[in-house]
């Protein structure tokens, strides 16, 4: 199991590496304090830890912070897709994300009358291929498996995909790369 330290924190975080293993991190007290702050303001928590060799969805499974999305892949049919090799980029909501929506939208959302609906925003949330955020910063958008293309901005340190700010990077699985955005992300 490895540690993903968000970048913000890594600058404040020192860490003790042996035989290409993580050892001991140890973070300032300040810093520890702003992040803590930075997480609570935000929802949810920076630290993630991760299996590079579990696939997109048992990564969303195990992070604990994307019930809602994974109960969403659920009901919209796409957990044998996102099993499956890929790759794929998914930035991925946060269940705070989801409930920024409207009250009652996600359970409509999941009724199966409305499984196309799901699916055409679930897929809007995954472009095709390995997108790390070295490269996803040059980008203006990026065409999801929607079919339509997600507006990317940069403003200094902030990412944005759509009205979405990406508020972790680069968490790998065996079949791509997962992105977590702060905001669900509909196609117009």
């Amino acid at each position: 199991m490895r540690i993903l330290i968000s970048g913000m924190t890594a600058v404040a975080v020192a860490a003790t590496v042996m035989a290409g293993g993580l050892v001991s991190a140890d973070e300032c007290p300040i810093a520890k304090q702003q992040r803590l702050a930075r997480e609570a303001a935000a929802g949810h928590v920076q630290t993630v830890a991760y299996n590079a060799e579990a696939d997109i969805v048992d990564t969303a499974v195990a992070a604990g912070d994307f019930t809602t999305l994974v109960a969403a892949v659920k009901a919209a049919g796409l957990v044998e897709t996102l099993k499956s090799e890929g790759p794929f980029t998914v930035f991925a909501p946060t269940d705070a994300a989801f409930a920024k929506l409207p009250e009652g939208t996600v359970e409509t959302l999941l009724k199966p009358e409305n499984k196309e609906k799901l699916v055409g925003i679930l897929t809007y949330h995954v472009v095709p291929g390995k997108v790390m955020a070295a490269d996803v910063v040059k980008l203006s958008e990026a065409k999801t498996v929607q079919g339509k293309a997600a507006k990317i901005t940069v403003d200094g340190g902030t990412v944005k995909v759509d009205n979405a700010t990406v508020v972790k990077t680069d968490i790998p699985c065996s079949n791509g790369v997962i992105h977590v955005i702060d905001a669900v992300i509909l196609p117009e």
